[in-house]
């Protein structure tokens, strides 16, 4: 699972225990509920500044929205996936 999705997970799973809403969440940050909406479903490349207002709407340590969980860690070996080596032809 790659960073946005984990990411977006982590912060629905953080949102829902908290008891809010996507729009309250969006009007904390001050912005579009449809922005929190693409968030969450890894749609978006989150900046570190977004990523410490996303933790601050909720009232959470930032760590915990890039947490690997049971849920985002369902992919063995996903931080070993790497592009092939190109072969250098002699």
């Amino acid at each position: 699972m790659d960073i946005r999705r984990r990411f977006g997970t982590n912060l629905r799973r953080c949102r829902l225990a908290a008891g809010l809403s996507q729009e309250a969440v969006a009007e904390r940050m001050g912005v579009d509920r449809a922005h929190v909406s693409s968030m969450e479903r890894g749609l978006q490349n989150v900046t570190l500044s977004t990523l410490g207002f996303v933790a601050q709407a909720l009232k959470i340590d930032p760590a915990a929205l890039l947490a690997p969980t049971s849920e985002t860690a369902a992919e063995p070996n996903a931080a070993r996936k790497v592009a092939p080596r190109r072969r250098r032809l002699s």
